[in-house]
């Protein structure tokens, strides 16, 4: 089949289009500029600019069949406003907007939407998130993210377009950034970390096994008007992840005791209370309805992932270093 993959060019998008090609489907990329065109001549390049409700995705959506959608707002500098809602709706909720609408006329069978699970919130207790959890998101990317599930599920309502939504937490993989990379070079310089007293659960997915189930959904029967939480099938506390990282790299993982409530307490005067909370607390996620519903299984163990990440950072430092 003949997909699309919007927000291409991201961590998740590189993913995904090396499993379409794996996989002999025709593949077509919607960038925001020429310049971010980095695929070979096998994979259709459409520069489609900005993402809004102006957005034009008719020639991106020529003969296309099945769309994965990727791209989004994931933050917004203090630089850029006050009040990030705006900015974050007009990527998130807009873009979702005008996309559906226009893979309807363009008569696509299947549009699969990854959201986040900071629909569902940033943090469980006595039991993980399922599909039948009520949506509690508390900062603007999960809110935008809910609110773009419910735009695709009203636009496509009644049409011959299906949707499918996907809502992973954290990923891990080669070319990640943000808070697991920062995590992985802390360990790699063997910095002391004060994590040992943490005694949390987070679900994490590997970046190569979301690909992986994305690319299920693409033309699963079972998949259509459905939302799915995803993620590899073992939690992990931090420490745990801590020692994983350290056992691939093969150095020493230098964990310290440290009170939570000191932890906290650092967060909040240094300005990284949101960091904080997700080192110490727990986020875990029950995926068993997807794999049962999509008969799915993750082909790479976390082990196996946190191993090519690790790998990957590692001799990009010594080729940098040589």
């Amino acid at each position: 089949m003949t997909v699309l993959v919007t927000g291409a060019n991201g961590f998740l998008g590189r993913a995904v289009i090396k499993q379409l090609i794996k996989r002999e489907h025709a593949v077509r990329c919607a960038v925001r500029s020429a310049s971010a065109n980095c695929y070979n001549d096998t994979v259709d390049v459409i520069t489609i600019g900005d993402v809004n409700l102006k957005t034009n995705w008719d020639k991106a959506l020529q003969g296309v069949d099945s769309i994965i959608h990727l791209v989004a707002r994931t933050h917004v500098t203090h630089k850029e406003g006050a009040d990030p809602l705006p900015l974050y709706r007009r990527v998130n909720v807009d873009g979702t907007r005008s996309l559906a609408q226009q893979a309807v006329a363009a008569g696509v069978r299947r549009l699969v939407f990854v959201s986040s699970i900071k629909v569902n919130g940033e943090r469980t207790s006595y039991k993980p998130y399922t599909e039948l959890d009520e949506p509690a998101p508390e900062d603007a990317y999960g809110i935008t993210k809910n609110e773009a599930e419910n735009i695709l599920i009203n636009t496509l309502y009644g049409t011959d377009t299906e949707y499918v939504i996907v809502r992973p937490p954290l990923l891990y993989g080669v070319g990640v950034k943000a808070n697991m990379h920062s995590l992985l070079r802390a360990v790699l310089k063997g910095l002391p970390l004060p994590l040992a007293s943490v005694l949390n659960k987070r679900s994490l997915l590997g970046v190569n096994n979301l690909a992986d189930f994305l690319l299920c959904c693409l033309d699963h029967p079972n998949a259509a008007q459905k939302k799915f939480l995803i993620a590899d099938d073992e939690s992990v506390s931090t420490p745990e992840l801590v020692c994983l990282l350290a056992n691939a790299a093969g150095v020493p993982s230098r964990l310290l005791p440290c009170p939570i409530s000191v932890l906290r307490l650092f967060g909040k005067i240094t300005g990284r209370a949101s960091m904080i909370d997700k080192l110490v607390g727990s986020l875990q996620v029950d995926s068993s309805f997807a794999r049962r519903e999509l008969e799915w299984q993750q082909p790479f163990s976390m082990r196996e992932g946190l191993q090519q990440m690790v790998d990957s950072v590692t001799q990009a430092k010594m080729y940098t270093e040589g």
